[in-house]
């Protein structure tokens, strides 16, 4: 049963995927977003644009009451995890605060299914990688804490009231739509595969490496890099679980279970486009452990999900295209 599904933050990156996906399988989709860092041409033409904010419980009465909504797939949201320390109280704001107000205005309305964008940062430093869903929950900045505090009202709401949830927690998400309908758009962004195909383009000067003292293979951080598309078909694929059982919540991992590390990505982009980006060697940043993988067994057995595009040149090489195309867009850069 296909119901009427709001996507908070879809006019951003990993939220316009999820709306794509949404909107190409047929479900009846709407969007809320503030654009503070949300693109309207990321929304695909047909799709309800309300423009505003999540805590604003009159405008969220509203939607739900036009939209008929009976899910919500939460993505709106701050991300940057070295801004989370030099500004919690931004991130308990728009992460926490503003979940809670969206939760309790779920909850007045009576929507019955909440799909939450939850992040691998809640594991903090793991001791053990690949990382479980029941590894220890340590957060080490505002950021993975912040995320970890909405898990947390979810699970208390969900116990309470006749509201189920699935919290996901996604690893190094990358790439972008293989139509290049949408992808990462964001002025500054700090996602390694998005620097590099803009270093490759000539939007940057180089490729910043940070750390080449990790025990890992080649000394450069481990990270689970997982193409945005796959990750937008979990989020289908939970949704519907949540609603094929009602009186069940999911916390799951979203990753493909293997690693590459910072070199072997920039190897990677060297290869897609056939030129060689300058690379800077610089420090460690505080926090950054030396592997982060994915254990994904869970989602695997709870949910059909099949990655199409677990490979790391063809991430690169959509994320290359959608690049290209940002340059059309905006060609001011």
């Amino acid at each position: 049963m296909k119901v009427p599904v709001l996507v908070t933050g879809g006019a951003g990156y990993i939220g316009s995927h999820a709306v794509l996906a949404l909107k190409d399988a047929g479900w009846p989709v709407a969007v809320i977003d503030n654009l503070t860092t949300g693109f309207k041409f990321a929304i695909p033409e047909g799709v309800p644009l309300y423009e505003g904010d999540i805590e604003d419980a009159a405008l969220l009465a509203r939607i739900f009451a036009e939209q008929g909504t009976q899910a919500i797939m939460h993505f709106a949201g701050s991300i940057i995890v070295p801004e989370s320390v030099e500004n919690p109280l931004k991130y308990y704001h728009n992460n926490t605060a503003k979940s809670r107000a969206l939760i309790e205005a779920a909850v007045t309305a009576g929507v019955k299914h909440f799909i939450f964008s939850s992040t691998a940062a809640t594991y903090g430093i793991p001791e053990v990688s690949p990382v479980t869903e029941d590894s220890p929950k340590v957060p080490i900045n505002p950021y993975g804490m912040s995320k970890l505090m909405t898990e947390t009202m979810l699970a208390d709401t969900a116990r309470a009231h006749p509201l189920n949830y699935c919290a996901l927690r996604y690893f190094n998400v990358a790439g972008a739509d293989p139509q290049a309908r949408t992808g990462q758009s964001t002025a500054g962004a700090t996602h390694l595969i998005k620097v590099a195909v803009e270093a490759a383009l000539g939007k940057r000067s180089h490729v910043s490496v940070f750390g080449t003292d990790y025990a890992t293979p080649d000394g450069t951080g481990v990270r689970d890099y997982i193409h945005v598309s796959d990750l937008a078909a979990a989020h289908v694929l939970a949704l519907e679980g949540l609603i094929g059982q009602p009186e069940r919540s999911l916390t799951m991992n979203c990753g493909y279970g293997k690693g590459f590390s910072v070199l072997e990505v920039l190897d990677a982009v060297d290869r897609v486009t056939n030129l060689k980006i300058e690379r800077q060697m610089g420090p460690r940043r505080a926090g950054d452990p030396d592997s982060l993988i994915s254990d994904n067994q869970r989602i695997k057995a709870t949910v059909p999900w099949v990655p199409k595009y677990a490979d790391l040149d063809t991430i690169v090489n959509h994320a290359l295209a959608w690049e290209r195309k940002l340059s059309e867009i905006r060609p001011e850069g």
